[in-house]
């Protein structure tokens, strides 16, 4: 039986990589076993800080479904789509933006955060859709009237805007149209980079989701250990190593055994990474192979997407139809 039906989405903004995995979609993967649920490419989103130049936009939603089929979201279990290919989404959105406060908006704690961040790497985001953005996320999840959305701490303000225009849109027409979407919160996974510091495309220290066995080697070989370690034989400290961090992910059952050898000085570093590369390859087998199954092959996932456009549109123009009624458009 169904626990309910969830709804999470991403945008297509650039090449996937592990930690990227362990924060969330690992956790869908789980999810998809106890929930209906909807999982949305969102490509407007993507829009509002790469309007100026959406040149990989598509290749970067392709590469996105691709990431999440080899990851093992199923579509024949889920609704997967391109947020674009649903016009119902934009459709609530402009209605949701008649009556929501300005002040509601300007005050998400990530908006200015985001607008500096971005405006350092040379963005010019002061728009309407970027400041909008909550909105549309709102008009996402509460199309399919989503009784959970998965999220992070970060996001939770996001999401109690969206109970909060909820609530206003239910008492200003008097239907109690939409759900008050609860947050399902998850433990992400941490997954540092290859140098110790968060693992970031910026950084050019990830493990890319989409490694090659032999890439994932030549990755592991690169994360740094113990600096104070210069021998074999010396003792080491895994506390302050960054593969043993990876080990405790990827190698738990061994964790215990490396921790004691490597502070006695039994087992070397890179005798260590070795192990932890071969524990990678291993939990990413299925995953690589069922990415060969999908690369390259755009009918396929054209027609994952088409099909679950339909079905998505289906619920969406129920959700309108309400919606319509409500605000007494003819």
């Amino acid at each position: 039986m169904s626990k309910g039906r969830i709804f999470s989405a991403m945008q297509p903004s650039g090449k996937f990589h592990l930690g990227n995995y362990l924060g969330a979609l690992e956790n869908w993967v789980k999810l998809q076993k106890d929930y209906d649920c909807i999982f949305a490419i969102a490509d407007l989103h993507a829009l509002t800080s790469a309007y100026a130049d959406p040149s990989q936009l598509k290749e970067n939603s392709y590469n996105l479904l691709l990431d999440w089929l080899s990851a093992g979201l199923d579509p024949e279990k889920n609704i997967i789509f391109a947020q674009s290919h649903v016009k119902e989404h934009s459709e609530l959105h402009l209605i949701l933006s008649m009556m929501t406060p300005l002040s509601w908006l300007e005050r998400v704690p990530t908006y200015k955060d985001k607008l500096q961040n971005l405006g350092e790497q040379g963005k010019d985001i002061n728009t309407y859709g970027f400041l909008g953005y909550p909105e549309l996320m709102t008009a996402d999840i509460i199309l399919y009237k989503a009784d959970f959305v998965p999220v992070g701490e970060d996001q939770n303000p996001h999401l109690e805007l969206a109970r909060e225009i909820v609530r206003r849109f239910n008492m200003l027409y008097k239907k109690e149209i939409f759900v008050e979407a609860q947050g399902l919160m998850s433990r992400a996974k941490v997954l540092p980079g290859i140098d110790g510091r968060k693992m970031s495309k910026s950084y050019g220290n990830t493990i890319p989701f989409a490694a090659t066995p032999d890439e994932i080697r030549e990755r592991v070989k690169l994360i740094v250990t113990d600096p104070q370690r210069i021998r074999k034989t010396d003792k080491g400290n895994p506390d302050v190593c960054v593969a043993f961090r990876f080990h405790k992910l990827f190698n738990e059952a061994e964790v215990p055994d490396i921790e004691c050898r490597c502070r006695a000085g039994e087992i070397g570093c890179v005798a260590c990474k070795k192990r932890l590369a071969e524990k990678l390859v291993e939990a990413m087998g299925q995953m690589h192979a069922l990415r060969q199954k999908y690369e390259g092959r755009y009918d396929l996932m054209d027609e994952i997407l088409e099909q679950g456009a339909v079905k998505a549109r289906a619920i969406a123009r129920q959700t309108m139809a309400e919606v319509r009624e409500a605000i007494n458009l003819i």
